[in-house]
């Protein structure tokens, strides 16, 4: 994925038209009879206030690694600049000639457009074009669907699909207008095609969300026996291709797909993790958030997200070296309050939050200084700042838990067990017929020792 530009200064124009040739992906992907899919990737670009904050050339650089890491052949990317939004097409006639002429002259088969189309603006742009166009959502949906490994993560994206081809399905479809026969003597002109598709889709979407909701019940008493054991989970959240899985894999010794490729990892994956103090945390990563998140996959990852909301400690990595890193921050903080909107998860997560500044080998020392004071910085790459990320960690443990002082008789060695597997011990004092001992425990383990032992 080439390196997007630095964002341009006030008043300079952004060009109508620039082409870029990049090179065949070694992983294949999708092909056309005589070789892999050319495609073109363009950016209609507003001036609005949300987008004063984001560089045109990175969220189009972004654009272009998402095509590229399905294996589409980007021969063609563009920012387009408008002043208003056609209805029928998006964008203005002006615009679309010298589109056309490009996507003849560089052979494209696929025009992704990264932004949301309503379904008349999508086939108005294929008839102009002569190429398939997808938008954000679609192309999103496509890599979520070539990368899903378990079944859990199938089910979400089918889903994710067929309500975006719900929303599809409207009268500008014309090959789907067509009625078929009713039934029995006194039948009807029966139903059109578009109203049975419309159905079939409902009708599976139920059976999806069935399924989905067993699959949640299974993750809620996987939580459940967690708790029993217990160990406090630390998850990693942040912007798509921020170094999750790499930092993962440096604190673990695991072996997670790690690559330089947006929504590398999409299903969650949690391994045991020792801090300093030898305390036992349960370490979780989970799929990359993305500016402007299709509702569909919101919706249909809410049971994997559902593992960031009952997480002790968040970890909120950020690609430190990124353009857009800064707006990247906001996104990932978007998504997270609208969980807690949606009840999914508790407005008190900031103060659960640690922010951790990855691929700070990427960054000039003068740039470290900038840096707020309390944010981590790391390099999970190279290993630099992980010895003081996991004393952070045993430190936010600390602060959360609670001393106690308990009197144990020698006949009960199963609770003082208990006590040291699930706690920390600070002193032990033993006498001929039981030990004093003082414990630093969480809350919710210092409640369960006590109810169990009236």
């Amino acid at each position: 994925m080439p390196k997007p530009t630095p964002q341009p200064p006030c008043g300079r124009q952004i060009l109508t038209i620039q082409s870029t040739n990049h090179p065949t992906p070694a992983n294949g992907g999708p092909h056309e009879a005589g070789g892999p899919l050319r495609a073109a990737v363009v950016l209609p670009w507003e001036k609005s206030e949300r987008n004063q904050s984001r560089a045109a050339e990175a969220r189009l650089a972004e654009a272009v690694g998402l095509a590229a890491s399905i294996g589409l052949v980007v021969v063609l990317d563009t920012i387009l600049p408008l002043r208003a939004r056609r209805p029928a097409t998006l964008l203005g006639q002006g615009q679309m000639e010298a589109l056309k002429a490009q996507i003849d002259e560089q052979e494209v088969g696929l025009t992704i457009i990264d932004a949301a189309l309503s379904p008349v603006q999508q086939r108005n742009l294929e008839r102009t074009l002569g190429t398939k166009v997808i938008d954000r959502t679609g192309l999103i949906l496509d890599i979520f669907g070539a990368r899903a490994a378990t079944a859990e993560g199938a089910l979400q994206v089918e889903l994710a699909h067929l309500n975006y081809q719900r929303s599809r399905l409207v009268r500008s479809w014309t090959h789907l207008e067509r009625q078929r026969g009713g039934f029995g003597f006194l039948g009807g002109p029966g139903e059109t095609q578009i109203e049975a598709d419309r159905r079939l889709i409902g009708d599976r979407i139920a059976r999806l969300k069935k399924e989905l909701e067993q699959v949640r019940r299974t993750r809620g008493l996987h939580r459940d026996a967690r708790k029993r054991v217990p160990f406090p989970v630390v998850a990693l959240v942040g912007y798509t291709n921020a170094g999750k899985s790499t930092l993962f894999n440096a604190l673990t010794g695991a072996d997670v797909s790690a690559r330089d490729q947006l929504f590398a990892t999409l299903d969650p994956t949690m391994r045991g993790l020792s801090l300093p103090s030898g305390r036992k945390v349960i370490l979780s990563d989970t799929v990359g958030f993305i500016s402007e998140l299709p509702t569909e996959l919101v919706a249909a990852f809410r049971a994997t997200l559902e593992e960031v909301a009952q997480a002790d400690i968040l970890l909120h990595v950020r690609d430190i070296a990124h353009p857009d890193s800064a707006a990247q921050q906001r996104d990932v903080i978007a998504v997270l309050d609208a969980m807690v909107r949606e009840g999914t998860l508790d407005g008190g997560w900031p103060k659960r939050c640690i922010e951790v500044a990855n691929k700070i080998d990427l960054l000039p020392p003068d740039s470290q200084e900038n840096l707020p004071g309390e944010t981590l910085r790391v390099s999970a790459l190279t290993g630099a700042g992980l010895p003081a990320l996991l004393a952070t960690l045993d430190n936010r443990m600390v602060a959360g838990m609670e001393q106690a002082d308990y009197v144990i008789g020698h006949s009960d060695g199963a609770r003082l067990a208990w006590l040291y597997q699930h706690g920390e011990v600070l002193a032990r004092d033993d006498n001929e017929e039981t030990t004093k001992i003082t414990v630093r425990l969480r809350p919710e383990d210092k409640a369960r020792f006590e109810r169990h032992a009236e």
